[in-house]
């Protein structure tokens, strides 16, 4: 039971870190998608054909970032006895990166260039998340960086239970799962934008934190 009730908390925490991440750089750096970079592909092909210079080309740095990192999320997960090690990496990449742009923002030289290597590195922490759920996928109820295969599995549950009642309890249960999975990724969402805008890729910080504790919490798993 109490394993349980950690995967509930753990799918929680990685959704709403996921969603933030991906709305704080996409609303602060340049429309960059960090948790779901494959969006970057249509933000580039739109600003391509609307004549953007070579800003536009960045967008597709993401593919290859996240394509390392997610390797290296594999090594880390070879090396390590404890399967979060890779989160605890994660947030460390997370906090320097607002630590980073809150020095740089200081020293008042914070240039687009800053911007998009703090976005760059947080795409590089998405990808060891993405790793962590394809290696560790019994950690939590389902992906947490990218929602289409959770709403697709809740909208099946759905379709059973208005066909057979809430006595389907498989289709009860998994529902449930994709709920927290969804709107755990949506409050993320919601954060990252108010503090996008009104905070900056400071506020990174705050997931940064929030990964490295639920190591520490874990640290003996």
């Amino acid at each position: 039971m109490e394993i349980q009730k950690n995967i509930w908390y753990v799918t929680l925490l990685l959704t709403m870190i996921a969603g933030y991440c991906d709305t704080v750089t996409f609303v602060a750096a340049d429309s960059i998608f960090s948790a779901h970079v494959t969006g970057n592909f249509i933000v580039f092909a739109y600003q391509i054909i609307k004549g953007s210079d070579v800003h536009a080309w960045i967008k597709l740095l993401t593919f290859p970032i996240f394509i390392l990192a997610v390797i290296v999320g594999g090594r880390i997960a070879l090396k390590s006895v404890n399967r979060y090690t890779i989160l605890f990496w994660e947030g460390v990449i997370l906090v320097l990166s607002g630590i980073a742009s809150y020095v740089f923002g200081y020293l008042e030289n914070f240039s687009e260039w800053t911007m998009y290597a703090v976005a760059m590195s947080t795409v590089f922490a998405m990808g060891l998340q993405n790793a962590f759920g394809k290696l560790f996928a019994k950690e939590t109820h389902g992906p947490t960086t990218m929602m289409t295969g959770n709403v697709t599995q809740a909208s099946l549950d759905l379709g059973n239970l208005i066909k057979n009642g809430t006595n389907d309890a498989d289709s009860f249960l998994s529902f449930k799962k994709q709920m927290v999975t969804i709107f755990g990724f949506l409050i993320g969402c919601f954060l990252g934008a108010v503090a996008g805008k009104f905070f900056g890729l400071g506020t990174l910080i705050l997931p940064g934190a929030a990964m490295i504790i639920c190591y520490w919490y874990h640290r003996n798993s």
